[in-house]
């Protein structure tokens, strides 16, 4: 089967390669020839551990390809994926104009029986007026269907989680085109992964309820994390607690600064801005995202306060600036956040991040960027554990107290035992701890 890609950003480059991986010829489109040129020439313009390796070997297999023609990308491939940015607008909504301007594209190039399939996090109802634009578009000239297939890739494991998902999601209207998407997730049959096949409706709205969950029980226990703090429980015993209970599971059960990315926060105000359109309010998940709105400026308060009460010329050492692990996105990242809330307060920030720096300071960082965590200690007033990256999880903390002016460490992910730094003579606070 061939396939065609529309978009190669994050999920459109991953998806795309993964397909191929799979032995499935696919052509992935982007209207950007700056960012195909770099692809043909083996370059990966996000970090995504081991896709540049999937994209080189599936390339030079001739399985995976990369183009800007889109209209001769659609005559060639039976499966058409939308895989374009679906930003937020102003007013919390999904903004799906790229989206619809692919479809026109579609439409213009149609000329025999296609499965047009919405690969990008769209509202319901997105499927419906894609439909009823190609069917305009062309006057019913040629057949074609029109289906869902949300992705649920974690940034960091994102190769992970489509070769072994815990669910694919199919929402088509039609046998045939549920037939041909069912057949191209065959190589998932054999790890008995579950293939839900749904309405088109229903398949939009699980990738929003899914996300807005996973939100909630991360504002959940960060709230939970507070109330220990003032009754002198440690949280991560209430979590071990909570997490055997099977009916609520142990994942995302981890207090920190908040969430961040670009699925949790974009997600979370798009399925509200659905609720409000069709007057059917989501109290729980809008407290959830005032929960994390909040989040940064009780952290900062957290560091001044155990900083000795005052920002105002200190200097603090900030191990994280992505939003989490094993990415270099910074979008709506909590550490970024605290950093420009630092400063704002007369702090002045060295951070440092194995990766994610050049995309901070795209974002408008403008504090020091340190060549590794050592150098950001040095001299400064307090550490500060942004991002729960692998290597911040076995620092030597006697040199990290030898090289700071003040003995504070204040982690953020809860990364350390509280005993074990105190014993070296280092003041702790974590979180909820």
């Amino acid at each position: 089967m061939n396939i065609a890609m529309i978009g190669t950003g994050y999920v459109g480059l991953v998806s795309g390669a993964c397909f191929a991986e799979f032995g499935t010829t696919v052509t992935c489109v982007d209207k950007d020839a700056d960012k195909i040129a770099a692809l043909e020439a083996g370059r990966i313009p996000i970090y995504e551990p081991g896709l540049e390796a999937l994209v080189e070997r599936n390339r030079a297999a001739g399985r995976l390809r990369f183009t800007t023609d889109l209209a001769h990308a659609v005559r060639d491939n039976l499966v058409l994926f939308i895989a374009v940015g679906t930003p937020q607008d102003r007013r919390g909504r999904a903004d799906v104009s790229a989206v619809y301007r692919v479809a026109e594209q579609i439409a213009d190039a149609l000329d025999e029986y296609k499965v047009i399939v919405t690969k990008s996090t769209v509202p319901v109802g997105t499927g419906d007026r894609i439909e009823a634009l190609i069917r305009e578009r062309t006057g019913g000239a040629h057949p074609f269907s029109v289906a869902s297939n949300p992705e649920f890739l974690r940034e960091g494991a994102a190769i992970e989680d489509f070769m072994r998902p815990n669910r694919v999601v199919i929402g088509a209207e039609d046998e045939q085109a549920a037939a041909i998407l069912r057949d191209l997730y065959r190589p998932l049959y054999l790890i008995e992964t579950p293939i839900l096949l749904l309405r088109r409706r229903a398949a939009e709205l699980v990738k929003y309820a899914s996300n807005a969950f996973l939100a909630v029980k991360i504002s959940y226990i960060n709230e939970m994390a507070d109330l220990c703090e003032r009754l002198d429980v440690d949280v991560h015993d209430v979590a071990r607690g909570m997490g055997l209970d099977r009916r609520i599971g142990a994942k995302f059960l981890h207090p920190g600064p908040g969430y961040g990315g670009s699925c949790f926060p974009k997600d979370t105000q798009a399925i509200l801005a659905t609720a409000e359109e069709h007057d059917s309010p989501l109290r729980i998940i809008e407290a959830a995202v005032r929960v994390n709105e909040e989040r940064p400026a009780k952290m900062v308060a957290r560091i001044r306060e155990a900083a000795g009460g005052e920002l105002a010329g200190r200097t603090i050492a900030l191990l994280g600036l992505a939003f989490k692990p094993n990415t270099d996105d910074v979008r709506e990242s909590a550490p970024l956040k605290i950093a420009a809330l630092l400063a704002r307060e007369g702090a002045r920030v060295r951070a440092f991040d194995p990766v994610a720096g050049p995309a901070a300071r795209a974002a408008g960082f403008d504090g020091e960027l340190a060549p590794d965590e050592y150098a950001a200690c040095e001299g400064a007033h307090a550490l500060v554990i942004g991002t729960e990256w692998n290597q911040f999880r076995n620092l030597d903390l006697a040199r990290v107290r030898d090289l700071l002016a003040e003995p504070v460490v204040v982690d953020l992910r809860n990364v350390y035992e509280p005993e074990r730094v105190r014993e070296l003579g280092i003041r702790y606070r974590g979180v909820g701890r």
